[in-house]
């Protein structure tokens, strides 16, 4: 009975305290949340105006909303320090425990920050962008995602690589762009009409829908070999075609050379018997 008395006097003591602190703070709480309010509006305002700014600076729009989702949220914790500090809390104690935090953080989690720091390097710097084919530290692939921690890369066989972002900074760094130029190559027979090939090999590309039209292909010889003279078929294409126009292009010439009798020359060995006894 007298633990349960103890408990009641306890818990009437803290309500009694919430009670007096609510009255002798009424209007400095009414205050703090009035100033938050006014802070996530113009958090609100501010995001907008940032992301349109972004957007007239053609950032990709994942990266815009990552941008502006950062900046929503530094506001807000500026604006909820000052509504504490409003509501009678000691904010000079609370800074200094948050810097005494961050530094014990960022000592035990150096990785995280430095794929952070990585992060907003390559956002602000852009030297690759969504969308684009890039290849750096023996990966491949076209960018589908840009995060603060990692970049997302789509391989032709739909796989996905997830690159830690500071292991993308300050690597070489080769970037295709949105299109790239297959290498293919097919050899003809030198008895062959060379002009014929060369002349149809153009009009496949022509009839391709894949293929861009804005950059010239190139076509020519690549090499004369032995048996066959090596013809190079290089044109553009966009990246997520690249697959696909390669087969396209390669069916289209080998039906193409059988109707026009352009041969494609086999592979030859002769093969010489010494020292065989009859």
């Amino acid at each position: 009975m007298a633990d349960q008395s103890a408990s009641g006097i306890k818990t009437t003591e803290l309500t009694d305290r919430i009670i007096f602190y609510f009255v002798d703070h009424g209007l400095q709480i009414l205050t703090a949340i009035f100033i938050m309010g006014i802070g996530v509006l113009v958090a609100r305002w501010i995001g907008n105006l940032v992301h349109r700014w972004l957007k007239s600076k053609s950032f990709d729009e994942p990266v815009s909303v990552l941008i502006v989702r950062i900046i929503k949220l530094l506001i807000v914790v500026f604006v909820g320090v000052m509504a504490l500090g409003q509501m009678g809390v000691q904010i000079t104690p609370l800074i200094a425990g948050i810097g005494v935090a961050g530094v014990g953080a960022s000592l035990a989690m150096q990785g995280i920050l430095g794929n952070l720091v990585a992060g907003l390097t390559i956002i602000f710097t852009k030297p690759f962008s969504i969308g684009e084919y890039i290849e750096l530290l023996g990966v491949y692939g076209q960018v589908i995602e840009i995060e603060l921690f990692s970049t997302t890369l789509l391989h032709m066989d739909n796989s996905r690589v997830t690159v830690p972002n500071r292991k993308i900074v300050g690597e070489i760094l080769h970037n295709y762009g949105k299109i790239r130029q297959l290498d293919l190559s097919v050899g003809i027979a030198y008895k062959a009409d060379l002009t014929t090939a060369l002349s149809t090999v153009h009009d496949i590309l022509k009839e391709n829908r894949r293929v861009l039209t804005d950059l010239a292909p190139v076509v020519g010889i690549a090499s004369l070999n032995e048996t066959s003279i090596l013809l190079a078929i290089k044109p553009w294409v966009k990246v997520e075609d690249f697959v696909f126009a390669q087969a396209e292009i390669y069916q289209s010439v080998l039906k193409a050379f059988q109707e026009k009798k352009i041969e494609i020359p086999g592979p030859r060995r002769e093969v010489h018997l010494v020292n065989q006894s009859s």
